[in-house]
């Protein structure tokens, strides 16, 4: 295509979220229920204090389109966090894709959830065949630049966190598998409590006091079991009012 003057935008040369696959055709069967069930409570806890709802997104096993020189490469995170863009496609779609040249904002954090097959290649630890696209180790730390990295192993219960430190990660040593980021005043952690019925450690977001985001499910409760014990309190209130008016000798008006 000739160069017009002035430019045509890039939603006019280059594919957008529309033209690209969102699914590959090759890649057998879907995420199991684990996959499934920790990216929802991880995007349900994801709360950042700075951004509004409606400026964050999240993906989980999206097509993650990094490379406009290469625009059918990809990755597909576990889960991952994007800032300060819309969170629906122009203000008005859900998003097939995620395309880096079309968003103009990177990734924020990316987790990915270890399983035999994917372990060496999400701990950088393949090599390149220059032949293919770069694992997902080097798209992150080199391509992508993400500032944070995250793997969990549900088998080991194992958290691991890095932090792109220069032009490398570096991985950060953790205490009690917890590790806070301030930019966004919300830490990431592995807690052990029942989540979709499912008694495990979990991956998920707390706030600055230490303690974890609750899902809506969870406020749900916490409104009820407020309510519940506000109830309570009331009839003890009035069971004891009941009883210093008949000690005074005075029946009180139940009705």
């Amino acid at each position: 295509m000739y160069q017009t003057n002035p430019p045509l935008s890039p939603k006019e040369t280059l594919p957008t979220m529309y033209d690209l696959p969102s699914e590959d055709p090759e890649e057998p069967g879907l995420p199991d229920q684990f996959h499934l069930f920790q990216p929802q409570l991880l995007a349900e806890t994801f709360r950042p204090s700075d951004y509004p709802s409606d400026q964050i997104f999240t993906g989980s096993d999206l097509n993650l389109y990094y490379d406009l020189r290469h625009p059918s490469w990809y990755k597909r995170p576990d889960w991952f966090a994007v800032l300060g863009v819309p969170s629906l496609y122009d203000k008005r779609d859900l998003r097939l894709s995620y395309v880096v040249w079309q968003e103009a904002v990177n990734p924020y954090i990316v987790v990915e959830l270890l399983s035999p097959g994917t372990e060496k290649e999400d701990l950088g630890q393949t090599f390149r065949d220059v032949e293919k696209p770069p694992g997902k180790w080097e798209v992150y730390e080199q391509i992508l630049r993400v500032p944070y990295y995250a793997i969990f192993d549900r088998y080991k219960s194992e958290f691991r966190m890095f932090q792109l430190t220069g032009a490398r990660y570096t991985e950060v040593k953790l205490s009690d598998f917890r590790f806070w980021i301030p930019e966004i005043e919300l830490g990431l952690g592995v807690w052990l409590g029942s989540y979709k019925n499912v008694e495990m450690p979990w991956l998920r977001w707390y706030d600055k006091d230490g303690n974890w985001i609750l899902t809506s499910t969870e406020q749900e409760r916490q409104k009820a079991e407020q309510e519940r014990q506000k109830a309570e309190q009331e009839r003890q209130k009035t069971e004891r009012l009941i009883a210093q008016l008949r000690a005074l000798g005075v029946e009180p008006d139940l009705e």
